[in-house]
C-alpha cells in the first residue's frame, strides 16, 4: 500500500524537509515566490514529465532502467551515470536531513534539561546507522515521517504568530539561481526518486516480478496521467513550507519533526541502495551506502552539503534533461507520456530540450556569482 502512494508522500515531504536551507532571509520577497513558480512550471513540471515518461518506458529503476535505455537508444554508456549519480544526489539529502536532525535534536534536548554529552559527528554517525536500519522497511518510513514533520510544524504555528510583510525586491541572477534550487528540490529532480516511485508501484500494482532489477510485465498506463497530481502536490506543499519557513519550532516540535525527517531519510537510503544492488547485491549495497552517508554527514559541514547538493542535483537534472530531449528517440517517449493532444507533447519536448537546460545554467551562474559575492 505505501509504496503505492510513496510518489505522493515525496512530493508533499520534500519541500518540508529542504525548504529551510534555501528560502531567502525575507520570505516575503514577492519576486522571489514569482521566480519559483516560474521555476516549478519551466523547470520542475518537465523533469517530473521526464521521469515518470522514462520510468514507463523502461520499466525498470534508474541505474537498470537506464542501461535498457541508452541501448535502445543507441546512446553512449556515459548517458548511465545518471542513475548512479541519482543515487549519491539521494545519499546526500538524507545526510543533510541527518545532520540537521542531529544538531537540532542536540539542541532541543539541552532546552528540555536533557544533556547529551557526545560529539555531534558521533550523533549523526548513530543516528545515519539506525536510518540505514529503518530503511529496510522500504516506503513504510514515509507516512509515519510526513505525520510527523506537520505534528512538529502544527506545534510551531501553535507556539509563534506567523507575521509576514510583503514586498518587491530587486531580481538578480542570484534570486533566480535561489528559486531554480528550491524548484529542484521541491520535485527532487536529479534524484530519480519518482522514477523509482512510480516502477515499484507498477511492479506491485501488475503483480510483477522484481528481483531488483527487472519487472516482467507489459501492462502500462499512459504516464501522463501520474504527473500532474504529483506536481500540484509538490506546488501546495511547497507554498506551504515557504509560508512557514520562518516559524521557529518549539523543543517538543522540533523532536517531532527531526525524527521525522529520520524516517524520510530512512526511504532515501532504501532508494539509494536498491539502485546499488542492481550492480553490487543486498550485502554490498547496505554497507556502501552505509558508508558514504556517515562520511558524507559527519564530515562535511552542512552549508557545504547545501553547496554539494545544488551542483549534484543540478548535474543530475541536467543529464536527465539533455538525454530524455535529445538522445530517446521521439516515437518512444511519446508512446509513454500518450498526451490526449500532440500540441501539448511537442510543448513539453521544446521544454525538455531548451528551456529546462538553459534554465539551470542561469541557475548555476546565478549561485556561482551569489558564491564569489
Amino acid at each position: 500500500m505505501m509504496v503505492r502512494y510513496a510518489s505522493y508522500f515525496m512530493a508533499a515531504i520534500l519541500p518540508l524537509l529542504l525548504f529551510r536551507w534555501f528560502t531567502p532571509a525575507s520570505i516575503g520577497q514577492i519576486d522571489f515566490w514569482l521566480l519559483w513558480l516560474l521555476a516549478m512550471v519551466i523547470v520542475a513540471l518537465p523533469m517530473v514529465y521526464a521521469e515518470v515518461a522514462l520510468a514507463y518506458r523502461s520499466r525498470q529503476s534508474p541505474v537498470g532502467g537506464m542501461q535498457v535505455l541508452t541501448r535502445e537508444a543507441d546512446a553512449s554508456v556515459l548517458w548511465r551515470s545518471f542513475g548512479w549519480l541519482a543515487a549519491l544526489v539521494a545519499i546526500v539529502i538524507a545526510a543533510l536531513a541527518v545532520a540537521g536532525a542531529g544538531a537540532g535534536i542536540t539542541g532541543a534536548l539541552s532546552q528540555l534539561g536533557i544533556e547529551l554529552n557526545m560529539p555531534t559527528f558521533a550523533l549523526v554517525a548513530g543516528l545515519m546507522v539506525i536510518a540505514l536500519l529503518l530503511s529496510l522497511l522500504g516506503a513504510g518510513t514515509l507516512l509515519v515521517g510526513l505525520v510527523l514533520i506537520v505534528i512538529g510544524l502544527a506545534l510551531g504555528l501553535l507556539n509563534g504568530q506567523l507575521a509576514l510583510q510583503f514586498a518587491m525586491t530587486e531580481v538578480s541572477l542570484s534570486e533566480w539561481g535561489r528559486a531554480m534550487a528550491l524548484a529542484l528540490v521541491s520535485v527532487g529532480a536529479g534524484t530519480g526518486i519518482y522514477w523509482y516511485a512510480q516502477f515499484a508501484a507498477q511492479s506491485q500494482s501488475s503483480g510483477a516480478h522484481y528481483d531488483g532489477q527487472v519487472a516482467t510485465t507489459n501492462q502500462l498506463y499512459p504516464a501522463s496521467k501520474q504527473v500532474l497530481p504529483i506536481w500540484g502536490l509538490q506546488l501546495v506543499a511547497g507554498l506551504v513550507a515557504l509560508l512557514l519557513s520562518g516559524v521557529s519550532l518549539p523543543a517538543l516540535g522540533q523532536l517531532f519533526y527531526l525524527i521525522g525527517t529520520l524516517c524520510v531519510a530512512a526511504y532515501l537510503l532504501h532508494y539509494a541502495a536498491e539502485q546499488f544492488k542492481v550492480k553490487f547485491g543486498l550485502i554490498v549495497s547496505l554497507v556502501l551506502t552505509l558508508l558514504l552517508s556517515v562520511v558524507i554527514a559527519a564530515a562535511l559541514p552542512a552549508k557545504l552539503l547545501v553547496i554539494v547538493l545544488i551542483i549534484m542535483s543540478s548535474v543530475a537534472a541536467l543529464l536527465l534533461s539533455i538525454f530524455a530531449g535529445w538522445q530517446m528517440k521521439i516515437s518512444h517517449l511519446r508512446k509513454s507520456l500518450n498526451f490526449s493532444k500532440e500540441g501539448v507533447y511537442n510543448l513539453w519536448r521544446v521544454a525538455i530540450r531548451i528551456l529546462v537546460p538553459l534554465a539551470m545554467i542561469l541557475g548555476l551562474i546565478g549561485w556561482i556569482s551569489e558564491w564569489i559575492g
